[in-house]
């Protein structure tokens, strides 16, 4: 099958390669994916940096990505939940850095994969797992309800536009930071949108004089502006700063979860979630997805289609 592959870290895409790779093998419990999209996320190139090499081990060549949706090819033994032609999605990561979804199949744990929604297209639905159970375990962990305040760091981008949808699901009201530019997306995703960057522990307070009451922080490096702006009793979360347990917060993780992404896909199906996709590529060009990633000024999310 194609792929794309590394075969050592580095820190730019000059260790990319696209071309020819040995098809997977489906184990127990097991079910082989035809890929007709795979979301990048950040992730993707810190790994590829060696970013996770002291927590996760790694065998090169590396397929990356974490990200997929696609049809059932086949599945293997004691895998009676699925079934060829079956349309799914799924978080594909796996306890060691090399079989990603970068590739034309891939092979994932039948307990981390979802029936994709009819209400998503394939692009859609390959950029909800990682952003959407990141989303979720936020406000799971926060225990985000109608009388919460909510603010989103990072509210225009893949995780925090969908956590802003998931907010006003919940009944919470939601401020969003974003830039001017993302401040419509934002509303229409149904938050209030602040503009981030100096003075925004004031716009906050303008529009919230109370202090909100729950923080997610989906950017990283914004632990002072959410203190200052957390309410008596507040709580806080963040999946890029784990100096917030310090401070009486949470670093959160997410896990493969088939489903908790059930659960978001019946959310999509109802009309109360929907993912933007804000460019698609090849997967020969991979690299030029990874070099809009690290602008960090995406919005919504950026997907590769074999």
């Amino acid at each position: 099958m194609r792929a794309v592959t590394y075969d050592s870290y580095a820190g730019d895409n000059s260790r990319l390669r696209y071309g020819e790779v040995p098809d997977p093998k489906v184990g127990p419990g097991q079910v082989l994916i035809r890929v007709r999209a795979a979301a990048v996320n950040p992730v993707d190139w810190k790994v590829m940096a060696g970013g996770l090499d002291g927590m996760m081990d790694t065998v090169f060549p590396v397929v990356p990505g974490w990200d997929v949706a696609g049809e059932v090819a086949a599945v293997g033994p004691a895998t009676p939940e699925f079934t060829p032609g079956d349309e799914v999605m799924a978080y594909a990561r796996k306890d060691v850095v090399q079989a990603g979804t970068f590739a034309e199949y891939v092979t994932v744990a039948a307990p981390a994969v979802a029936r994709k929604p009819a209400a998503l297209d394939w692009a859609q639905a390959a950029g909800l797992p990682l952003a959407g159970l990141t989303a979720l375990r936020g406000l799971d962990r926060l225990a985000v309800g109608p009388k919460d305040v909510l603010l989103v760091h990072g509210a225009a981008g893949g995780v925090g536009s969908l956590a802003v949808q998931l907010g006003r699901d919940r009944g919470a009201r939601v401020i969003g930071t974003a830039s001017e530019r993302n401040h419509a997306f934002v509303r229409e995703s149904g938050g209030e949108p602040v503009s981030y960057g100096d003075g925004l522990t004031e716009r906050v307070r303008a529009i919230a004089p109370a202090g909100v009451t729950a923080v997610a922080d989906f950017v990283g490096g914004q632990l002072e502006t959410t203190l200052a702006v957390l309410a008596d009793g507040g709580r806080h979360v963040s999946v890029a700063d784990p100096t917030a347990e310090r401070h009486g917060g949470h670093w959160i993780w997410v896990r493969p979860d088939g489903a908790a992404l059930a659960a978001l896909a019946a959310m999509a199906d109802r009309g109360a979630l929907t993912v933007e996709v804000a460019d698609t590529f090849p997967l020969e060009r991979t690299g030029a997805a990874f070099d809009a990633s690290r602008t960090g000024h995406t919005r919504g999310k950026l997907v590769i289609v074999p």
